[in-house]
């Protein structure tokens, strides 16, 4: 048995980026031989299905600089065949894992780079603020600090490929409905603890590019607020890449004024085939209305960021035509990527529940299998229908821009019947509705596998009845039914759900439901990641990126059907929010079962703090060091890898949540073998906003340590002061 390892792929050594400086004084004395036309059109759109990506520039000649083709998507090319189709983001989340969301990003590097594109857009860090948001499973976490790590780690991967990243969506986009009307409201302190944390992380890590979302942000533009892109992201951030839209985000020729760089696609609208930049800002900058620095400062941006990436040396022509893919010329770049997607879809499979051990199954001692439900077969109606928008079969990503185009799929019940072979007898049916079918088949098999999915995405297509968020937390497809049918009649009833995000579980305590497997969206080899951890080739380590409640009511915010979107939960957002509350979860964040066992012992923190004393006696934190340590031993009979997590618990009078997680490593551990894992906290992770000064600080007072396998399985406790 084995867990899904951590390596990044040896093919092709991290293209050497250029420092920042290096790159700026490459790009000053190309733009500096400029035209106010042609600085206008590297930042200037070409137009909607005007160019062979979904965005493109205008290139100029004498200087000479190239259209840049900007492409979705999150997990992989879209609109492209010959290409990877992996796992989502939500679980790249799930796999806790630094190592294989690296290697993730690495490989997609790669296959962006090889089609000859410039911008990936992505990664997507909106946080699961509300369980039905549509585009939860992009990004995949209610937690900041997982999303920080996850976003970041993926920047890295991309931009050594020399790829250029682009951050999603900047900020406060947590919800499809009303996304282009409403105005999410929100304080500083919760704004900066919260949904800014992963993008300053994106920052540290060297990111290239920014998309400003469709949303309005205490009453203004995302995308022409001065005070996010301005004073948070240059100032007080110090980005230095360039800000680029959304598509059909841009409102105004003035938002260049308020710090936006790229217009896209370039059209005021699908139906007003106008621009708020191209010619209209030369008029704007001729009049006076704009100053020129400011379009020489986007260009220079721009063109910094390409000349980081390595973009001027032996950067492969453009390999799509996104819009008449028919046309577009033949690139394979899939490489071995499917094994990364196999490994890293069995390594964010969750064992939910797992009773007397039912798992994994021994081939040897079963004679006979059920498996039940659509989402266990092949998709009935198109594998690769427009942007993912359709269902019936098994359910690998959502739908929107954040898709792509299969290869190929296997779905459960291929990859279960081959991982079974001869050894056992499969029945199966994938009508969701027949239940005396479902019956009939069920009874009497040594196990029933019974599948069901909840599905959700963008909100520019409607997928039965759904317009991007989900509308409750119920499974699709008569899925609860179909469960508690299944489970009536078979007492080795095994659940595997396919799904977006939380879902309500009215039939988990049934007492014939052994196990529970969530494999969330794990793309093209989503059967044979499945079947390896199923016949304990793999053992499960992934955990739960948010949290799964018991009841509707438990959660504190849902889909907000007005325009004035209120954060008023503040910092309580998901697992923060059941423990101020005390409310007892279904499944806690950071939750996952193991096939072996974990003990922990002798938790130590050491402390080193830097403290500046005024004349007036008052003494201000300036920096502090905190080393923790922990053993954790393997004491199953299997090898395996444990989450060890570390939540931080903020003095009482900073008026914090009850914990926040800060730590965690991925530690694989043979049977009987024990490590010291080690983590270490330093200003980031011990400061909050304040915001009387507006800056972060690290208070002073007595702080706990946490450290444990949830959020809720804490195993060891230790208080410090600062």
């Amino acid at each position: 048995m084995k867990t899904a390892s951590s390596h990044g792929s040896k093919e092709n050594l991290p293209i050497e980026l250029l420092s920042w400086d290096e790159a700026y004084y490459k790009a000053e004395k190309i733009v500096s031989r400029m035209s106010l036309k042609q600085k206008v059109d590297i930042t200037t759109g070409t137009g909607w299905q005007k160019g062979l990506c979904v965005g493109n520039t205008f290139g100029t000649k004498k200087p000479n600089f190239p259209s840049l083709c900007l492409q979705d998507a999150p997990l992989g090319v879209s609109f492209a065949d010959n290409v990877t189709a992996g796992v989502s983001g939500m679980n790249a989340a799930a796999s806790f894992d630094k190592k294989a969301i690296y290697a993730r990003a690495e490989y997609m590097g790669k296959e962006f780079r090889g089609k000859g594109v410039n911008v990936y857009l992505g990664p997507y860090i909106n946080m699961i603020r509300v369980p039905e948001g549509g585009r939860n499973w992009e990004g995949g976490t209610e937690d900041p600090y997982l999303m920080g790590i996850v976003a970041a780690e993926t920047v890295k991967g991309i931009q050594d490929q020399g790829v250029i990243a682009s951050a999603k969506h900047f900020i406060l986009n947590e919800q499809e409905l009303n996304r282009n009307s409403s105005s999410s409201n929100i304080d500083a302190r919760t704004l900066h603890e919260i949904y800014l944390w992963p993008f300053a992380r994106v920052i540290e890590a060297g990111i290239g590019s920014i998309m400003c979302s469709f949303n309005k942000v205490n009453g203004t533009y995302a995308c022409e607020n001065d005070y996010l892109l301005n004073t948070i992201l240059r100032k007080e951030l110090g980005f230095r890449g360039f800000v680029c839209s959304d598509w059909f985000a841009t409102t105004s020729t003035g938002a260049v004024k308020s710090g936006l760089d790229m217009n896209m696609p370039g059209e005021i609208s699908l139906e007003n085939y106008d621009t708020y930049f191209g010619h209209n800002l030369i008029k704007a900058a001729e009049s006076k209305n704009v100053p020129e620095d400011r379009i020489t400062d986007m260009a220079n941006r721009i063109v910094t960021t390409w000349f980081k990436m390595r973009q001027d040396q032996n950067f492969p022509d453009t390999a799509l035509n996104a819009f008449h893919m028919e046309y577009a010329p033949f690139k394979n770049v899939q490489e071995n990527h499917k094994e990364l997607v196999r490994e890293l879809g069995a390594a964010s499979n969750v064992l939910l529940k797992n009773t007397k051990n039912v798992l994994p199954l021994d081939l040897n001692k079963v004679k006979t299998a059920a498996i039940i439900g659509s989402d266990a077969g092949p998709n009935t109606n198109s594998l690769n229908c427009f942007l993912n928008g359709c269902t019936g079969g098994t359910l690998m990503e959502g739908w929107g821009s954040g898709t792509v185009y299969f290869p190929y799929a296997v779905d459960p019940l291929a990859g279960l019947t081959k991982a079974f072979g001869n050894k056992i007898n499969i029945k199966s049916t994938l009508n969701d509705w027949d239940l005396q079918k479902a019956v009939e088949i069920a009874r009497g098999a040594d196990y029933a596998f019974v599948f069901s999915n909840s599905n959700s995405g963008e909100e520019i297509i409607s997928v039965e009845d759904t317009m991007g968020d989900r509308n409750n937390l119920s499974l699709w497809h008569n899925g609860d039914k179909l469960i508690n049918a299944v489970a009536d009649v078979n007492n080795n009833t095994i659940v595997v759900i396919h799904s977006v995000g939380p879902v309500l579980m009215p039939w988990i305590n049934h007492p014939n439901i052994t196990a529970v497997l969530w494999p969330g969206l794990p793309g093209q080899e989503s059967g044979n990641s499945l079947a390896d951890v199923v016949t304990g080739k793999v053992n499960p380590s992934g955990r739960l990126p948010y949290t799964i409640g018991k009841n509707y009511i438990d959660y504190n915010a849902h889909i907000n059907t007005s325009d004035a979107i209120e954060y008023s939960e503040k910092l309580l957002v998901g697992y923060k929010w059941f423990d101020s509350a005390n409310i007892e979860p279904l499944f806690p964040f950071g939750y996952g079962l193991s096939y072996t066992k974990f003990d922990y012992r002798d938790l130590r923190v050491g402390v080193n703090a830097s403290v500046r004393h005024s004349s007036t006696g008052s003494k201000t934190i300036t920096d502090v060091t905190v080393i923790t340590t922990i053993y954790v031993l393997n004491s199953g009979s299997v090898d395996g890898a444990e989450i060890v997590q570390a939540y931080l618990s903020f003095p009482d009078s900073t008026e914090s949540p009850p914990k926040h997680l800060r730590g965690f490593e991925k530690a694989f551990l043979r049977r009987g073998e024990e490590k010291n894992i080690l983590f270490e906290l330093n200003k980031s992770e011990l400061s909050i906003w304040d915001t009387f000064s507006n800056r972060w600080k690290i208070p002073s007072g007595n702080f706990t340590i946490h450290i444990g396998a949830s959020s809720r399985d804490i195993r060891e406790i230790m208080t410090f002061t600062i």
